[in-house]
């Protein structure tokens, strides 16, 4: 969903990036609240999923 950003946040590591992501299905957080369709998620906490089959 676009560029990723700088995270300006003290706990960020130096160059981490921030991005937008969106979920397949609304997804509630841990404190119950939700739903959400999109986030925005610090570049620590992405993984790469498995490769589409084609």
């Amino acid at each position: 969903m676009g560029a990723p950003e700088p995270n300006g946040h003290a706990r960020a590591f130096e160059g981490e990036l921030l991005y937008w992501v969106t979920f397949d299905a609304p997804q509630y957080d841990s404190a119950g609240d939700g739903p959400y369709r999109k986030a925005q998620i610090w570049g620590r906490y992405l993984r790469a999923g498995p490769e589409p089959e084609t």
